[in-house]
């Protein structure tokens, strides 16, 4: 049984979300909260002050308790005693380790000192896109006295730590009447002596910020509008994002594979379609919770929107080597024989001009956010600019907290990625059965999975179960269809900017004998498996070859590949061809690093789109037995004696794709508990 928060841990939880919740005022697992109060301490059976500030990591508008760190304030408060200066700040971090107060809880964040040396038992540090457009304005110490009077305190740059927390304390003090204050290049911070009057001053310091920059802000502060760069219209900019999406997706892997994002708001386009658009890009983001997920600035394509594709590609490709080059030389002006090794020098955000952003990252989550961290700066950029002139941080203070030791660290703890991590699946007929265990196994190896099936709504069923859009999108497809096809593969380059992982699963059961088979049956058994799966590898290579980053092909053939049983002639024949497709590939998409490989499943029964829907009760009357014991009679003609499930399926496609068969391509791997006359030779 959970114990009930503490009610001023439940307060802080409760404020949180409501500030997470509305995007204005801060962005994705940015900023943290904090309240203080006191407790028994079980030791003493006295009373102890206390701290619950939100921990590293996590985001305000889903913080749980768990995502608290509790402190002591006796002892946080001492560390200013023994606090070796600024050159020295990051040590204080360890020493909070010794201000927690019980097991459990969130480990302190570097901002753990903002909320413990201020001198109010609420605090807010957050980072509105408004108040951020104050802080990163040119002259944003005159503009929040304009601004605010002196309710509101500037605060010039520092970098998150001690001494900032120190810096907060003072000013605070110095300045009874104050609310908040403007972190110059940074963010804001807002205090209160309850949780509802810190709320009431973070919301009335992020309103009047937004308001101000509405009323003193000019109509067009990026500029009047770029010739060629408009928007393309919506199916053109769709269209075209797609051709492009596979070269993308390259340039922004060329170190590790990446997952990618599209977005076309309106902010989006709007920005790159302003003549100041290369010179605020070119300055990059300035908080650090933009850049630490956006990279220091964006890889922009320098050509209007309805420019040649093939010019365009070529162009990216020349951008990309000169922003490698660019950040090579970023790191080595700033680099010091203590810095983390450089991390991958490809870009995190692309800019298409007239057809939007592409966001990368480690996951789908991960790229989605850095997307929209990216329109918040965009959203920063055009406050500031609307006011005066947009002025990130410096270049080396980037390079500080972007190779910051304690950034590091916190990479050092992250758990190792899976296997299929960083990698995009497409399976075909994966609303059930076999396709279905088997985007379930991807999705737990790591990878993001595109279930493709014709029926739409099993499809939407399988996706929502694999945990929604950042880890699975669904699509209608019939495999017969090049049309449907190409659509498909378009709709998985803009759900995750390209495709590694390709398994040919959907498929029929005819099961007749062959004075019964009629020709039609003969053409719809090829034409959804030999035919289907010829299409669904041709337009998956087309893609992994533009990608250049290798790729696996999978055919869900069969046991009846190889072995002659009765009353099946347009089933057999077609797993045949599907088996001898596996070796063809595997021959002429080798030198692209394109695997392909087979697996031969036999009597997967339970679970199974195709027996359910007539083969079962066919073969059950072959081989003379009860449908429902189906499964128990295939599993006692093999030499394992057991049957084969969905699942065992799936976890051969794991086998062959989760990373230990590197070298294997134009194998079939049987799953079918053992059936000797089967056997491969």
């Amino acid at each position: 049984m959970t114990a009930e928060p503490h009610p001023q841990a439940a307060e802080l939880l409760e404020r949180s979300h409501r500030l997470g919740a509305d995007p204005r005022n801060t962005n994705y697992a940015g900023g943290n909260t904090s309240a203080k109060g006191t407790a028994t301490d079980p030791v003493t059976g006295q009373d102890t002050e206390l701290m619950w500030v939100k921990g590293s990591g996590g985001d305000l508008g889903t913080l749980t308790g768990g995502g608290l760190a509790v402190l002591r304030l006796d002892r946080l408060r001492a560390l200013a005693v023994v606090y070796p200066g600024v050159e020295r700040e990051d040590e204080m971090v360890a020493a909070f380790d010794y201000c927690l107060h019980g097991k459990g809880g969130a480990a302190p964040s570097i901002d753990t000192a903002m909320h413990g040396l201020v001198d109010a038992a609420h605090v807010d540090h957050l980072h509105p896109d408004s108040g951020i457009a104050l802080a990163t304005a040119a002259d944003g110490e005159a503009l929040t006295k304009e601004a605010f009077g002196d309710l509101v305190v500037w605060v010039p740059w520092r970098r998150p730590g001690f001494q900032l927390g120190l810096d907060i304390a003072a000013i605070k003090t110095a300045n009874p009447q104050a609310i908040g204050c403007i972190l110059g290049g940074h963010g804001i911070t807002a205090w209160g002596a309850t949780s509802e009057e810190c709320e009431q001053n973070s919301l009335r310091l992020i309103r009047t910020a937004e308001t101000f920059l509405q009323q003193r802000g000019k109509a067009e502060p990026f500029g009047p509008l770029l010739p060629g760069y408009e928007a393309l219209p919506t199916r053109e900019r769709r269209t075209r994002a797609a051709a492009l999406a596979p070269v993308l997706r390259a340039i922004a892997s060329a170190d590790r594979p990446q997952v990618g994002h599209f977005t076309d708001s309106g902010a989006v386009l709007d920005f790159l379609a302003r003549d100041g658009h290369p010179r605020l890009a070119a300055l990059g983001t300035s908080c650090p919770d933009h850049f630490l997920r956006t990279k220091v600035r964006p890889l922009v394509l320098d050509l209007p929107a309805a420019a040649p594709l093939e010019e365009a590609v070529a162009r990216l490709k020349e951008l990309h080597a000169e922003y490698r080059a660019e950040y090579r030389a970023y790191y080595d002006r700033h680099a010091t024989p203590d810095s983390p090794a450089l991390r991958g020098a490809d870009p995190a955000i692309i800019l298409i001009p007239g057809v939007g952003m592409f966001s990368y990252g480690k996951d789908k989550q991960t790229a989605r956010v850095a997307g929209e961290f990216y329109v918040n700066a965009i959203n920063v950029m055009r406050g500031a600019e609307s006011v005066s002139s947009y002025k990130p941080i410096e270049e080396s203070e980037k390079f500080r907290i972007e190779y910051w030791e304690l950034e590091e660290a916190k990479l050092r703890r992250m758990p190792a990625p899976k296997p299929l991590a960083g990698r995009i699946a497409l399976v075909t007929g994966a609303g059930s059965g076999i396709g279905k265990a088997i985007a379930h196994r991807l999705v737990a190896g790591g990878a993001v999975v595109v279930v493709a099936d014709m029926n739409a709504e099993n499809a939407a069923a399988v996706a929502e179960e694999l945990g929604g859009a950042d880890k699975a999108a669904a699509v209608t497809v019939d495999v017969t269809s090049e049309e449907q096809i190409a659509a498909a593969f378009d709709e998985t380059l803009m759900a995750f900017g390209g495709v590694d992982l390709v398994v040919n699963n959907a498929g029929i059961s005819i099961s007749k004998p062959l004075l019964e088979t009629t020709a039609r049956d003969w053409d719809l058994q090829h034409d959804i498996m030999a035919r289907g799966s010829f299409l669904v590898s041709r337009e998956a290579a087309r893609i992994m070859i533009e990608q250049s980053l290798g790729g696996d092909i999978i055919y869900i053939a069969s046991k009846n590949a190889v072995f002659a049983g009765p009353n099946n002639i347009a089933y057999s024949a077609t797993k045949a061809d599907q088996a001898h497709q596996v070796r063809l590939l595997a021959a002429e998409l080798g030198e692209h690093g394109i695997r392909v490989n087979g697996i031969n499943p036999d009597g997967v029964v339970r679970g199974s789109g195709i027996f359910a829907a007539g083969w079962g009760a066919k073969r059950a009357a072959v081989y003379g037995v009860e449908e429902e014991k189906l499964g128990e009679f295939y599993a006692q003609r093999t030499l394992l004696k057991r049957e084969v499930l969905p699942e065992h399926v799936a976890n051969a496609v794991f086998a062959l794709t989760g990373g230990d068969l590197t070298h294997t391509t134009g194998l079939h791997v049987p799953v079918d508990a053992g059936v000797a006359a089967a056997f491969l030779r």
